[in-house]
C-alpha cells in the first residue's frame, strides 16, 4: 500500500476509498423521486463530500462538489454572477447529488431539489474531523479541484484568516440555527429533510436506503 493508503488510515480512522478495501454502503443503481436531487449540507469538517460521494455512488447519480464550482485557480473567488451561472449548468442535469453549503445559492440549487440531507454533528468532532482532513491534505500537498492548482498548507490551516478550522469555529452555529429553521420553513415543504446527528446515524442512513425497495 502508498504511503498516502497509510496516512488516511492513521488520521482518519477508517480505510480510505481504494478498490477492495471498503464495502459499498449502497448498492448501485438504486434511484427514488425523493433522492433524485440532493443536496448534502452541513458544518466544515463534517464529512458532506465523502458522504456524498458515498450516496452518488449508491444511487448510480453523478456527484457535484460546489467548491469546485466557486474556487478559481490561486485561490482566487469567482464573481457571483460567474458562481451562479455554473451553479445552474452543474444542476440542469435532471438528477444528481450535490455537496455544499453557499447559503446565497439557495434559490438556484433549492429550486428543484427533492431531498436535503444535514450533517449535523456537534463542534467538537467536526473540528476534529476538520484538523485530520487538514493535516493529511497539507502533508500530502494534494491537489484539491484539478486544474486550479488549489492545495492546503499548514500556514494556510493554522496562520491564515482563510483557516478553515476557524471557518467551522465561527460558522457552526450560525448553520445550525439557519438550517432548523429551513426544515420548519413552509417555503421549503416541498423538500424532504434528513437531519444526521453522528456518523453512526449517516452510516445507518445509508445502509437503510439501500434496502428499500
Amino acid at each position: 500500500m502508498s504511503r498516502r493508503f497509510w496516512l488516511e488510515v492513521a488520521l482518519f480512522g477508517i480505510v480510505p476509498c481504494v478498490p477492495g478495501t471498503r464495502e459499498p454502503a449502497l448498492e448501485p443503481g438504486f434511484v427514488s423521486e425523493t433522492f433524485a436531487r440532493v443536496n448534502v449540507v452541513g458544518a466544515s469538517g463534517s464529512g458532506k463530500s465523502t458522504f456524498a460521494k458515498q450516496l452518488a455512488v449508491g444511487l448510480g447519480l453523478p456527484m457535484i462538489e460546489m467548491d469546485a464550482l466557486f474556487w478559481n485557480p490561486n485561490w482566487s473567488e469567482p464573481s457571483d454572477a460567474v458562481f451562479f451561472e455554473r451553479v445552474r449548468s452543474a444542476l440542469a442535469r435532471p438528477r444528481w447529488v450535490l455537496d455544499g453549503n453557499y447559503d446565497r445559492t439557495v434559490p438556484i440549487k433549492w429550486q428543484h431539489v427533492t431531498a436535503v440531507i444535514w450533517l449535523d454533528y456537534s463542534l467538537p468532532r467536526t473540528l476534529l474531523q476538520g484538523l485530520r482532513r487538514a493535516l493529511f491534505r497539507a502533508w500530502t500537498r494534494a491537489e484539491l479541484w484539478p486544474g486550479t492548482g488549489n492545495r492546503e498548507s499548514f500556514r494556510i490551516t493554522f496562520f491564515s484568516k482563510k483557516s478553515i478550522l476557524l471557518w467551522a469555529l465561527r460558522s457552526h452555529g450560525k448553520l445550525r440555527t439557519r438550517y432548523g429553521e429551513r426544515m420548519t420553513d413552509p417555503a421549503f415543504a416541498r423538500i424532504a429533510f434528513y437531519r444526521l446527528r453522528s456518523p453512526a446515524e449517516a452510516r445507518a442512513f445509508l445502509s437503510g436506503l439501500a434496502q428499500r425497495p
